[in-house]
């Protein structure tokens, strides 16, 4: 007789087996060079996780790198840049396509480098030396040329705000040539250099103005360099009216703080500045964000300022897919979701956490799809009740208060499977550091996988995605026709989602749209 251990027919028989490892060392499916690059580039942060350090990402990113084309380290820079709105992973790819003699060099540093904090990015990363050299070289520094040449005075002063290295040492570094005595001007004045005080831009004459006289119009420079300066709430207020979107945000317990709130009408601006829809586009802002900003707001914050919060979330999730069929969301709520979202940093480390992350994921699926089904997971399914009537904000802060316990991604799919569930698109938001599940038969696949095979047997038209918010390098599910593997925790995912729950992308799915990036 046959040895039923070896002929028997069991769950995955057809599954492709998992040969890697994820961080807990369980059964894992690595991901393809270009795939892994994408999901560093678009959840790395150069700044420690749960389970690995910050020079643990760099060198992924660079082995990860060094096994595709460099056309593809320019479009998928460019992709971080313009869709996933990451800072560093964009600078250290161009950085690194610097160094190739790539053709889409030029055309890449345009869209990735497009303000001046991002220059500044890409100036530290080329001279950290942590992609071979620590000079810029000569296209490098043609390009950080033009840069300075076509920008506004009003972008030079911006980009003027932060150290390591300054935009005067950026200045001293290439050298432009003035185009104008204006101009000229400027780069003397940012960079201590005796100058022509009739010649400087009008912004920096209504700054150096009002150092010295307050009484003088507030000027619209960058609120760090005004700070050090004796300022009323009156000036306060003045500051806010002319403040940009982001630094509205994430200063409204200063504003508090320094009595600007007080000011007749400027709790009305900055509410309705908040919640301006076409505002926060342009802002591309992380939804995550908002939802720090509403946990932070103190009591000195008024109730209008935070309602408008909740306006600009819904905004900011506008474009989550509304599914046809029946759509689960699956938020993982173990104890490594935890983490910071953007990574450990001394001084600096974000208070979102990966959990908040899953569950604004959830929370805002549940708002554009009111019959959908939240299943939180962690060593098992975790039992909820939400209301897709309440607020995104109100459902997310419910999910993220679970957390804890041990990671088993297939407990969401076993439970469907169990119950003979009828689903269109199952969502998880993981990490994907699955231990708990983990089987001695890695060869018959992951246990997330096995479930899957169970639940499309009911459901033969399913798809699954599998967004993950940390770059670990290894999925549950391996990538096919109905499975998406997807990195980030912008609202890019979401475009992508609404396109592969209609069938839209092809088998390339995720890495396929960064390849159509035209440069």
């Amino acid at each position: 007789m046959a040895n039923k251990s070896v002929f028997a027919s069991f769950v995955g028989r057809m599954l492709p087996g998992a040969a890697d490892r994820n961080r807990e060392g369980a059964p894992a499916y690595a991901l393809t060079p270009k795939h892994r690059l994408a999901q560093l580039a678009m959840t790395g942060t150069l700044n420690g996780t749960f389970y690995a350090e910050a020079e643990a990402q760099l060198t992924d990113v660079l082995a990860a790198a060094a096994a595709v084309e460099p056309g593809f380290i320019a479009r998928t820079a460019v992709h971080a840049r313009e869709k996933g709105h990451m800072k560093d992973m964009p600078a250290l790819l161009l950085a690194l396509l610097s160094t190739l003699a790539s053709p889409e060099f030029p055309a890449a540093f345009v869209r990735v480098v497009d303000n001046g904090r991002m220059l500044r990015n890409f100036v530290q990363v080329m001279r950290s030396g942590a992609v071979g050299r620590k000079s810029l070289g000569t296209r490098p520094k043609k390009l950080v040329q033009a840069w300075l040449e076509q920008a506004s005075a009003i972008e030079i002063m911006r980009a003027a705000v932060g150290q390591d290295p300054s935009l005067a040492d950026v200045i001293k570094m290439v050298h432009p040539k003035p185009r104008d005595a204006e101009r000229a001007a400027l780069y003397a004045w940012l960079i201590g250099r005796p100058y022509d005080v009739g010649a400087l831009p009008a912004v920096v004459a209504a700054f150096e103005a009002f150092k010295r006289d307050a009484t003088a119009p507030v000027p619209d420079v960058p609120f760090q360099m005004l700070t050090a300066l004796p300022l009323t709430r009156e000036h306060w207020a003045a500051i806010g009216r002319q403040a940009g979107w982001h630094m509205l945000r994430m200063n409204l317990n200063t504003f508090a703080r320094h009595g600007a709130f007080e000011v007749e009408g400027f709790a009305r601006h900055v509410a309705r500045r908040l919640a301006d829809a076409e505002a926060i586009r342009r802002a591309r802002v992380f939804p995550y964000q908002l939802m720090a900003a509403y946990a932070m707001a103190g009591t000195g914050v008024p109730a209008a300022v935070r309602e408008a919060l909740q306006d600009a979330m819904e905004v900011a999730v506008a474009n989550v897919p509304a599914v046809a069929g029946r759509v689960v969301v699956c938020p993982d709520v173990s104890g490594s979701m935890g983490s910071p979202v953007t990574g450990t940093r001394k001084g600096a480390t974000s208070s979102v956490r990966c959990i908040d992350v899953a569950a604004l994921v959830a929370a805002a699926f549940l708002r554009a799809n009111r019959s959908a089904r939240v299943v939180p997971f962690e060593q098992e399914v975790v039992e909820i009740g939400l209301n897709p009537r309440d607020s995104v904000m109100t459902n997310a802060a419910r999910l993220a208060a679970i957390g804890g316990g041990g990671t088993n991604c297939s407990a969401p799919l076993a439970k469907l499977a169990a119950e003979r569930a009828k689903v269109d698109l199952v969502v998880f938001v993981s990490d994907n550091q699955s231990w708990v599940d983990a089987t001695s038969t890695p060869r018959r696949g992951t246990a997330m996988m096995q479930a899957w095979d169970v639940l499309k047997r009911y459901n033969p038209k399913a798809r699954l995605v599998c967004i993950d918010l940390q770059p670990y390098g290894t999925t549950q599910a391996q990538e096919r026709r109905d499975i998406l593997n997807v990195g980030g925790f912008s609202d890019a995912v979401f475009d992508v989602i609404a396109a592969f729950a209609r069938g839209e992308l092809g088998a390339k799915h995720w890495v396929g749209e960064i390849e159509q990036i035209s440069l």
